[in-house]
């Protein structure tokens, strides 16, 4: 089967995915890639009635929320992070759970323990707040390695094991984790096995002057409140569209093209060690999700290369030389879009 067999008409293989955005399923009456870009544009503009601006940020929450995966959020302290995770869980109907990492703290304050009652003579066990559907770890790094790993099992297979006894998190899960980038004292950098497991790594900047104007004009009268639009069932649903989103061979190759580029050693020196095979795996899951997002039912290469930055620039560790030169990853990755060509992707007339 190829990208031929999917029905729209003829287009540049490099045409961006927003020109196109419901080719593939504009002619027929039902379809799970419409219906789902329906009830996520529908949320999106819920949540926008509370977040002013973070376009790109709510996007790839959402992206993040179909292909199963969790986000590393990078920015200053008052740009609405912990607020635009509360208000997608209000628009979803899922449970919020905010935890503050601290030096204090210890891995049963995220997983739970095992307490003993004396009344019983026996043991009882008190889930931690990461049971929940949206887990925010406000400032990760600020907590030891030790309590960092408590996050390990649950973020990859979605259960915590508290004594002998294994419990299952809730359905959706997402762990949405903020750091501070402008302080690095008390801090402790995430180890590489921890932060690869992070679908993203998000770059969230300051608002736009007219944003920002609206975000005083809405805190002047007291902001909104979101409603809910999608349950949890319904997510569940549009999480298997988007598995069943078709990806062609060419696609899959050009994500592993990328993500070998980044093991390739450059003239500058500036790359240590590339992207893990967990980069070509999550930018073609991602890819999946996007494409469900913008109303698709297959992968173009566009969408590999929108997420590549978000999804690989975490996976890369950068050499003494690129840090004292004032490179960081998105400078490398922009090297490696640059060399790594798309793959042309022809689209066929007529339907099945």
């Amino acid at each position: 089967m190829s990208a031929a067999s999917h029905p729209t008409r003829k287009s540049d293989p490099t045409v961006s995915s927003e020109e196109a955005p419901l080719r593939a399923v504009d002619d027929r009456a039902e379809h799970p890639a419409r219906d789902a870009h329906a009830a996520l544009e529908t949320a999106l503009f819920e949540v926008k009635r509370v977040i002013v601006g973070q376009e790109g940020m709510l996007e790839r929450l959402l992206v993040a929320l179909l292909a199963g995966g969790h986000v590393l959020l990078e920015g200053v302290p008052g740009l609405a992070k912990t607020l635009t995770v509360k208000t997608v869980a209000d628009v979803l109907g899922g449970s919020f759970k905010r935890l503050q990492f601290t030096p204090d703290l210890v891995p049963a304050d995220l997983v739970g323990t095992r307490i003993y009652r004396p009344d019983t003579g026996g043991f009882d066990t008190e889930l931690g707040p990461v049971f929940c559907n949206f887990l925010l770890a406000d400032e990760i790094n600020r907590a030891p390695a030790k309590v960092q790993s408590a996050l390990l099992e649950v973020m990859q297979e979605r259960q915590v094991t508290i004594g002998h006894t294994t419990h299952a998190v809730p359905s959706p899960f997402l762990v949405l984790a903020t750091q501070n980038p402008i302080e690095s004292e008390g801090t402790y950098p995430l180890p590489e096995a921890q932060i690869d497991r992070f679908m993203f790594k998000l770059l969230v900047d300051y608002p736009a002057a007219r944003d920002e104007v609206a975000v005083v004009e809405r805190s002047l009268a007291g902001g909104g409140a979101a409603r809910e639009i999608l349950s949890p069932a319904a997510l569940a649903r549009h999480q298997a569209a988007a598995r069943s989103v078709y990806v062609d061979r060419r696609v899959m190759e050009y994500a592993v093209a990328l993500t070998g580029a980044t093991r390739e050693r450059d003239a500058e020196g500036w790359v240590e060690f590339g992207a893990s095979p967990r980069g070509s795996i999550n930018l073609v899951h991602a890819g999946r999700a996007l494409a469900l997002l913008r109303g698709r039912d297959y992968v173009l290469p566009t969408d590999v290369r929108d997420l590549a930055r978000d999804v690989l620039r975490h996976r890369i560790v950068l050499t003494y030389e690129a840090l004292a030169a004032g490179v960081d990853a998105d400078r490398v990755l922009d090297g490696v879009l640059e060399r790594v060509p798309m793959p042309p992707i022809e689209l066929a007339h007529g339907g099945r």
